[in-house]
């Protein structure tokens, strides 16, 4: 199953799905799919005008591939112009991902602020890398995705650097606009910046993320290239911080991220 048959399955029956091996990532379903299909459930409960704003991810335990999911969705509260969403993700009867999101709607205020587009943070599309797919060398649903390296140390290198950054799209996707489920896969498709300072491979995962949609959205679709850039902020005791970005292809701020990642080794 493509991305897109993914979130219209979920759609349609948020009661029970099964991630397809190819979408793994080691034991686990790749946890950028996990959160987008969850969001996904979140949002067909919440009115269309209130817009999500942010979510915080908890990765309990791994999302097992090739196993029945349940994305289940409570409504915490629904204000005036912010409702309030718990989405868990079950799988044999034990939650395995919790998050917790924000959707409101636009309000009236004096306050308005756009930042300046970022055009500096990792070089030209035209000088980067592209990464291709290798089976048993790299995570299965790395299949699905492109990704042009164009700045840092890559994982397992030995080579530290406190940024990495290039571009990202989904492969052989259909054109469409870009939404917020599509963005969370871009986002999280990126190993951690942490990864590159290991000189052998060793295990890692993410414990916490949160992230944060900027609006208006630019309006690009899955065919434009999204500038990903993330910055290691501190990392010691087997755990790191990272802080990213991920951009328009002109360098208008699409989302703000940021991690907590767990790296043995």
């Amino acid at each position: 199953m493509t991305f897109a048959q993914l979130l219209a399955a979920v759609a349609d029956n948020p009661r029970s799905l099964t991630i397809p091996g190819h979408w793994a990532q080691g034991r686990a379903s790749f946890g950028g799919l996990v959160a987008a299909l969850q969001y996904q459930a979140m949002r067909t409960q919440v009115e269309a005008s209130r817009q999500l704003r942010s979510l915080a991810i908890t990765f309990v335990a791994p999302v097992a591939p090739d196993v029945p999911v349940a994305f289940e969705t409570d409504i915490l509260r629904q204000g005036s112009a912010v409702t309030q969403v718990l989405g868990r993700t079950v799988q044999n009867g034990a939650v395995t991902t919790l998050i917790q999101g924000s959707f409101g709607a636009a309000r009236d205020s004096i306050v308005s602020f756009a930042p300046a587009p970022m055009s500096t943070d990792v070089p030209p599309l035209e000088r980067c890398t592209a990464l291709p797919f290798i089976k048993g060398v790299m995570p299965d649903f790395f299949q699905h995705l492109d990704i042009q390296w164009g700045l840092g140390g890559l994982p397992y290198s030995g080579t530290p650097a406190p940024a990495i950054g290039g571009y990202v799209r989904l492969r052989d996707a259909q054109p469409q606009p870009l939404t917020e489920a599509h963005i969370l896969a871009l986002v999280d498709a990126w190993p951690p910046g942490l990864l590159g300072w290991l000189s052998k491979p060793a295990p890692h995962s993410s414990l916490t993320w949160t992230i944060e949609f900027i609006h208006p959205q630019p309006q690009i679709t899955t065919l434009d290239w999204c500038r990903y850039h993330a910055q290691v902020e501190q990392a010691a005791a087997g755990y790191g911080h990272v802080a990213a970005t991920l951009r328009a292809p002109d360098g208008e701020l699409i989302a703000i991220s940021r991690q907590t990642v767990t790296v043995f080794g």
